[in-house]
């Protein structure tokens, strides 16, 4: 391990950036830190030691490549009951308002976030090539982070969400194996459902709910089929939908109501970004031309 890249243990438990902070440790002697908690996110992997983690009171004995979620506001401490052995570990702290920007872009990169949040998942033990995978993912950021190259905020940025983005597909692939002969028909389903339903509010909690999975699982089936999201894929079928109905005469400024649009102004945003004419634009050029709309479409 590059000795550059290893950080001073600091015993401050509070984030100096905004966004997120990484580490590599290596001690000798260690001295723990007491019960504590944060207001970010820990992402915490072990590469070697004897150490006890204990999180909202329980004791988690730890392997070497076991990763380990800490959310904020839990608390938690290390148990070292040898000094003398090498304690090594990866931290890598994030905001909660960054976790926050980064479930906006897209839900697969807080699953294990909120599976920690919400179900008091924390530890999960990684085979190994699992965690030389997570383990490089984490030298390639600090490598980054420690260099002077051009480009290199962009490449950190870049690191970071492939680094968090894949922390998550491998548990939750772990979890979630591809072998069910019924994706096909659930995706169907989801589809169909999704067509019958475009005037209601649609969350991906309303979809798990009503087809009893995990509403991850439901986010990665759009993926994989369409390579889009499933928000995107409903605002699609929504504004493919008030198209169809104004080019059959309803009015413009009214038709957003019937399909799941919540005020013009985001309807009218999302059909001009989508078809690149305003609603009444569109509808004056192609309602009595339906030729044309074959054309433009292919």
């Amino acid at each position: 391990m590059k000795q550059t890249l290893r950080s001073a243990f600091n015993a401050r438990q509070y984030m100096q950036t905004r966004d997120f902070e990484v580490f590599y440790y290596s001690d000798l002697h260690f001295k723990a830190v007491g019960s504590h908690a944060h207001n970010y996110y820990e992402f915490y992997l072990f590469a070697e030691g004897n150490v006890t983690m204990v999180i909202a009171g329980k004791n988690h004995p730890l392997k070497p490549g076991d990763l380990v979620i800490v959310p904020p506001g839990i608390n938690h401490h290390a148990i070292i009951p040898d000094s003398e052995v090498p304690y090594r570990r990866f931290i890598f702290w994030i905001s909660q308002d960054f976790a926050n920007s980064l479930m906006h872009q897209s839900v697969d990169y807080v699953y294990l976030m909120q599976q920690a949040a919400s179900q008091g998942r924390y530890l999960y033990h990684l085979n190994a090539e699992d965690y030389n995978a997570s383990l490089s993912m984490f030298l390639r950021l600090l490598e980054e982070i420690h260099s002077n190259r051009y480009g290199k905020n962009a490449a950190v940025t870049l690191d970071v969400s492939s680094l968090i983005l894949n922390l998550n597909r491998m548990i939750y692939e772990k979890a979630h194996p591809i072998t069910s002969e019924d994706d096909p028909d659930l995706f169907q389903n989801l589809s169909a459902y999704i067509s019958d339903h475009l005037s209601e509010s649609m969350t991906l909690d309303d979809l798990a709910e009503q087809f009893f999975v995990s509403k991850f699982y439901i986010a990665h089936i759009f993926k994989e089929e369409l390579g889009v999201s499933i928000h995107q894929y409903i605002t699609k079928k929504r504004l493919s939908a008030c198209r169809d109905a104004m080019l059959n005469g309803a009015n413009p400024g009214k038709i957003y109501l019937d399909y799941g649009f919540g005020d013009y102004s985001s309807f009218f945003r999302a059909f001009k970004k989508e078809y690149g004419l305003s609603p009444r634009e569109y509808r004056d050029v192609y309602r009595n031309d339906p030729e044309r709309i074959q054309k433009n479409e292919r």
